[in-house]
C-alpha cells in the first residue's frame, strides 16, 4: 500500500510540474486521448525532456536573485586620509582642510564603487534572465516533441 501511495504522490507531483512549466504551451488531444492518458503522456513528457535537454525548469526558476552590497565608510577613510596628508604638509588648518577634502573624495569614491556594484548586479539579473527564458524554450521544444510523438497537437 505505501508503494502505490508513493507512487500515486510522485505521479501528482509530475503531473502538476508538466501543466505548471508548460503554461504557454496548448495542447490538444488529436487522437482522442481521455484526459488521464494526456495527464499522464504529459508527465512523462517532462520527465523526457528534463533528461534530453538537462533543463529542469522547477530548479532554474527558483535561483535566488543576488543584489549588490552597498558599502559605507569612504568618507570616513577619506576624511582619515586628508587629515594626515594635510597635517604633514601643513598646519592644523591644513589638516581640517584635507579631511574636508578627503571626506568629499572618500564619499564620491564609495558612492561610485557603490553605483557600478549595483550595475553589476542588474547585469547578472537580467543575463539569467535571459539565459532562463533561453532554457525554456529549449525545454518547451523537447516537451512539445514529446508529445507530438504521442499523438498531440502542440502549439
Amino acid at each position: 500500500m505505501k508503494v502505490t501511495s508513493l507512487i500515486m504522490a510522485s505521479s501528482t507531483l509530475l503531473l502538476l510540474s508538466a501543466s505548471v512549466f508548460a503554461q504557454n504551451l496548448i495542447i490538444y488531444p488529436a487522437q482522442g486521448q481521455d484526459s488521464a492518458t494526456q495527464q499522464a503522456d504529459e508527465g512523462a513528457c517532462f520527465v523526457w525532456a528534463r533528461n534530453q535537454t538537462g533543463i529542469d525548469p522547477m530548479a532554474q526558476n527558483n535561483a535566488p536573485v543576488q543584489q549588490a552590497q552597498t558599502k559605507r565608510g569612504g568618507a570616513v577613510g577619506g576624511a582619515l586620509g586628508g587629515a594626515a596628508i594635510g597635517g604633514i604638509f601643513g598646519n592644523s588648518s591644513g589638516a581640517k582642510k584635507g579631511a574636508a577634502a578627503g571626506a568629499l573624495m572618500g564619499g564620491v569614491s564609495q558612492s561610485n564603487r557603490n553605483r557600478a556594484a549595483e550595475d553589476q548586479a542588474k547585469q547578472q539579473a537580467a543575463n539569467q534572465q535571459q539565459m532562463n527564458a533561453a532554457n525554456q524554450q529549449q525545454f518547451n521544444r523537447a516537451y512539445a516533441t514529446c508529445l507530438q510523438g504521442r499523438g498531440y497537437s502542440v502549439n
